[in-house]
């Protein structure tokens, strides 16, 4: 059965099979993910009940990022899960849209913490549970939107799970039992699209981190679950994508090609279907000597996917809350062309108020033209200047993507940037050790050492 393939593979992988490259490009996921959620435990407001709700459960071994508490595990996992996407500044998978290390990192150093892992059983887990959801999110045939659902945090959820119980050391069978409880749990509804003023989209990662943890936990219990969660007549497929899906996908290079080293990493806090537009915004800025009052019209030519990030236009030209700003074509071109740049800051209520962003916003129109636009990353601006001139932009490979990749030095200087902004912040000495520390892990390493000068307590 494809559920017992998967899962023996889950469980017996030997650590020394890992590729090295695999394990490098895992390293530099890590680091970029740390770094998210360092920041967004003080740039994130919307994340702080769930920090709340995890001091309440109690006192435990794993730390809450940035800020030094300790909670239990499936508690930490909520906390810091409600961080890894608020920034919307964490990795993605481009062949097949997806953010695979989202749920997956507060999962696993919640529980690698709990248990004493050393870096060889982290890092060999984040990398099988990283290329899980990758596989599995390559695998759909339907899209999971067609159904009404919202993918990111359902197929994390499974990659997550994956990588919890991998570091839990649990058998084949156990694994398949943790899967099966994940599906008990992982849902999003499409609707935390469409909703106005809703804050779930920013902290949506809490509940499949919180979710990995709980199913492998009883999972290790000897909770029992279905033989096939994944390719049942009621499992995953036939749930989410109407039973259309392809095995191959699943399968082909399983244990010898690991996804995460196909990773898109972020130059700018913002959706990634954003990039492109921010990237072609950029440029135009530059062609215009800065004097982006010189345009008269900008059109976003979007292809299917990058609709929602143009629709409802009224919305998405004047956001209410920050994360609907990250998931706005027009706001984040916007920014780029008044400000020349969009960082940390340029999402919170005073810079979403500022009224040359918002006009020129508002002479932003959206073209649906699938056939310019095929991918759900790339995109075109056409711009018309008050002289009569045209200049059309193309970009359908952005920033982070493998084929363009961030420098080594870019990615520790994003991170740098983003410890900086810690609830507890980090200098820069410190926060250059730390980053060094991430990528120069050794086997037998405690990852406690990691989680501890990440939660401020080294």
């Amino acid at each position: 059965m494809l559920t017992d393939r998967l899962c023996a593979h889950i469980a017996r992988t030997p650590a020394g099979a890992i590729p090295e490259s695999t394990l490098a490009a895992t390293r530099l996921a890590l680091l970029d993910a740390l770094g998210v959620m360092l920041a967004a435990s003080t740039l994130s407001p919307e994340a702080e009940p769930f920090r709340s709700l995890a001091l309440a459960s109690g006192t435990g071994r794993s730390t809450l990022l940035g800020r030094g508490e300790s909670v239990p595990a499936p508690a930490a996992a909520l906390a810091n899960g409600a961080l890894a996407h608020a920034l919307d500044f964490e990795d993605a998978f481009d062949a097949a849209p997806c953010h695979p290390n989202a749920a997956l990192v507060p999962a696993l150093l919640a529980l690698a913490e709990e248990r004493e892992a050393t870096a060889e059983n982290f890092l060999t887990a984040m990398a099988i549970g990283c290329d899980l959801t990758c596989r599995m999110a390559l695998s759909l045939k339907q899209p999971m939107e067609a159904g009404g659902w919202y993918p990111p945090p359902i197929l994390g959820a499974f990659g997550a799970t994956a990588a919890a119980a991998r570091l839990l050391g649990l058998d084949a069978g156990q694994t398949r039992d943790a899967l099966s409880l994940a599906l008990c749990q992982a849902t999003a509804p499409g609707e935390i699209k469409h909703s106005h003023a809703t804050t779930i989209r920013a902290v949506r990662e809490a509940f499949p981190a919180q979710a990995a943890v709980t199913a492998a936990l009883l999972a290790e219990a000897g909770v029992i679950g279905f033989e096939e969660p994944l390719e049942g007549k009621g499992g995953f497929y036939r749930l989410y994508a109407g039973g259309q899906w392809g095995e191959g996908a699943l399968l082909d290079g399983l244990g010898t090609l690991y996804h995460g080293e196909n990773l898109s990493f972020k130059r700018w806090p913002a959706c990634r279907g954003t990039h492109a537009y921010i990237e072609a915004a950029l440029d135009l800025r530059a062609r215009l000597g800065g004097a982006w009052q010189n345009i008269a019209s900008l059109t976003m030519v979007v292809g299917d996917v990058q609709r929602m990030l143009v629709e409802p236009a009224p919305r998405k030209q004047a956001p209410a809350t920050a994360i609907d700003a990250k998931f706005s074509i027009f706001l984040t071109a916007a920014l780029a062309l008044v400000h020349g740049e969009v960082g940390l800051h340029s999402f919170d209520e005073a810079a979403r108020a500022d009224p040359q962003v918002l006009t020129l916003a508002s002479r932003m129109r959206a073209r649906h033209d699938p056939a310019r636009v095929p991918t759900a990353f790339g995109g075109i601006l056409d711009a018309t200047l008050k002289d009569g001139a045209r200049l059309t932009l193309d970009v359908p490979l952005p920033a982070g993507h493998p084929s363009r990749p961030i420098s080594r030095a870019a990615m520790v200087e994003k991170f740098i940037t983003c410890a900086g902004q810690a609830a507890q912040p980090y200098g820069l000495d410190e926060a250059k050790a730390l980053a060094e520390h991430i990528l120069t892990l050794s086997d037998a390493t405690p990852i406690s050492t990691l989680t501890g000068r990440a939660s401020g307590k080294a």
